[in-house]
């Protein structure tokens, strides 16, 4: 509304000036040298507006004949960009969906059209990754790096090369180069942090993490966190050196990361040696809170130097007790309730708190029951059994980053090097397939754990201990093939005095008078040993058993790679009942497996 206000406004001004000059009487004249011209205004006026038109008609056309050449190369300049912008674009997307033929294609041509633009050397130096020419992705990457305004980008480019190449210490200088131009670099700083951890230079790795901080990469509790992780690395390593070093930085990385475990059960060992006992309770309760874990446990019960084993499990209880319930490493508390009663030779209760977990177990209840059968009642076969168990268990949770399961906390994940990555969790290979599926145990395992414990036999005064045996022997089919394999030669005397009159021979069939075995150490683990009663009676008074070795047939697999073979032992019935002959048993199991 307002330009047509304006434009009315003008042609209103330029109406009544031609009606002023119209209205002026007279002429004029206009006298130089010999000429005299004389007109009116009016003409005059329209004279010069006339001459002013052509003027400027003349100056645009000369102006525009100045510049076409101009105008023709920017017009053609123009026309290359545009068909480089388009060759960089589709070259892009060529790379995007993996074409290596039509990226290169795309890559001639925007360096033909654009030589100078840095996407045109993107796109080269990419399809040159693609069909992995890497010597001229380097050549392509180096040309960018010489550039101002692409330099950390050739950088970064050159980097990526030197770890495929696995050039540690070249990628390393050209990340430091990097942080030199750029310090908010995010994969600069992460790798020059991963290097100088690796390196063991923690001071160095502060250092940048003070930079990260500074440069807004890293928020406040980030910070606090991970340099609680390098402090109580340098604690670690500086533990057996420099004991003041490290128990100065391990006390301030408890206080930036309370519930990380390796500072606490650090700071809580060097509380307790300078007897500040309740100040290293305080300490490994709230890592414990947090994130339950045996060594924690361990320094817990251990807190207070010279206390007996029972006090240690009293204590461990106590911490126990304090395991949040929804917590899924809350089974740390019952196994270290079950660590602690086990040095206290309270079996009963290490078997109570093992109780749960006992029918799925993990590697770590197994052998804890398999510690508990060898220590409680010295039996040999329930702790073969839950060892053979413990092989094929659940695995327990580890430190684990990245894929990466190492038997102990590390700062950086050696995989991608990325700070505090190990977390403690059960490994992904270990878990089962199926919600609630569990490992069956094998018929071997199943009949040592059902068979009740051994009874302690008393020997006679002067005799040598009798072993009794530690099981049930289990029925199996009978094989088709019963001949007994070669065996240790018995004396004919022993062999029938170790029999009724219409009791079964032992030993296997031999010649009436076979000729004398040369003597022999000890047999080999494939061979029986016989044993007779009279032999047996030189040893105890107590009621004599026999002991006759299992005879595997031909076609009896025995025992592989893959465990013992469920038919393992045969019961031999015995006419009478004054030889109480027990067979079978474990001394044929044992010289079966050569124990």
């Amino acid at each position: 509304m307002l330009r047509i206000v304006l434009f009315l406004v003008l042609i209103a001004l330029a109406a009544a000036g031609a009606a002023w000059v119209a209205d002026q009487p007279g002429d004029l004249v206009l006298t130089a040298g010999g000429f005299r011209i004389s007109t009116t205004l009016p003409r005059f006026v329209f004279l010069l507006g006339l001459f002013a038109v052509a003027v400027v008609l003349l100056w645009s056309i000369l102006t525009m004949i100045w510049r076409t050449p101009g105008r023709l190369r920017r017009r053609r300049h123009e026309k290359r960009q545009a068909r480089g912008r388009h060759a960089i674009t589709h070259g892009l997307l060529a790379i995007g969906h993996g074409d290596p033929a039509l990226a290169r294609r795309h890559a001639e041509a925007a360096r033909r059209h654009a030589p100078n633009d840095p996407l045109a050397l993107l796109l080269h130096a990419q399809s040159a990754q693609l069909e992995g020419n890497r010597d001229e992705a380097q050549r392509v990457f180096r040309a960018m790096a010489e550039r101002e305004d692409t330099r950390l980008l050739g950088l970064r480019g050159l980097f990526i090369e030197a770890q495929r190449a696995d050039d540690a210490v070249g990628a390393v200088m050209i990340a430091e180069e990097a942080i030199k131009l750029s310090p908010s670099a995010t994969w600069a700083s992460h790798a020059v942090l991963g290097f100088r951890c690796a390196r063991g230079d923690w001071s160095g790795a502060l250092a940048i993490l003070d930079s990260n901080l500074s440069a807004g990469q890293i928020d406040k509790p980030t910070y606090r966190r991970q340099r609680g992780v390098l402090l109580t690395a340098r604690a670690l390593e500086l533990e057996t050196m420099d004991r003041d070093v490290a128990r100065e930085s391990v006390m301030e990385a408890v206080k930036l990361a309370p519930t990380l475990v390796p500072a606490a059960v650090l700071a809580a060992r060097f509380e307790s040696e300078a007897h500040q006992v309740r100040r290293a309770m305080k300490l490994v309760e709230a890592a414990w809170l947090a994130n339950p874990h045996p060594d924690l446990a361990d320094a817990y019960a251990h807190v207070k130097l010279g206390d007996s084993a029972r006090q240690r499990l009293q204590r461990v209880e106590t911490l126990a007790a304090k395991t949040p319930a929804d917590k899924p490493g809350h089974i740390e508390g019952q196994l270290a309730i079950a660590r602690a009663a086990i040095d206290a030779s309270e079996f009963g209760r290490a078997r109570e708190v093992l109780a749960p977990y006992v029918s799925d177990p993990t590697q770590r209840v197994a052998l804890l029951m398999a510690e508990i059968e060898r220590a409680e009642h010295g039996d040999g076969g329930r702790v073969r059994a839950w060892t053979l168990r413990a092989v094929r268990a659940r695995l327990d949770p580890a430190w684990t980053a990245d894929g990466y399961v190492s038997d102990r906390w590390r700062p950086v994940s050696p995989v991608t090097g990325r700070l505090d990555a190990f977390q403690w969790q059960t490994p992904v290979a270990s878990l089962p397939s199926d919600k609630g599926a569990t490992i069956e145990s094998s018929p071997f395992e199943e009949a040592m754990l059902a068979a009740p414990p051994p009874k302690r036999v008393t020997a006679a005064p002067g005799a040598a201990p009798v072993e009794p045996p530690v099981m049930a022997p289990v029925p199996v089919p009978a094989a088709q093939d019963n001949s007994p394999p070669p065996a240790k030669e018995v004396p004919q005397e022993a062999a029938n005095e170790a029999v009724k009159d219409d009791e079964p021979a032992v030993t296997p069939s031999e010649p009436a008078n076979p000729a004398p075995a040369p003597a022999e150490s000890s047999p080999p683990a494939a061979t029986p040993v016989f044993r007779t009663r009279a032999d047996l009676g030189k040893q105890a008074s107590a009621p004599i058993q026999a002991v006759i070795p299992i005879v595997r047939a031909p076609d009896d697999p025995g025992i592989d790679d893959d465990g013992p073979s469920d038919e393992f032992t045969e019961q031999i019935g015995t006419p009478k009942a004054d030889a109480k002959a027990q067979v079978g048993g474990w001394r044929g199991f044992w010289s079966r497996w050569g124990a």
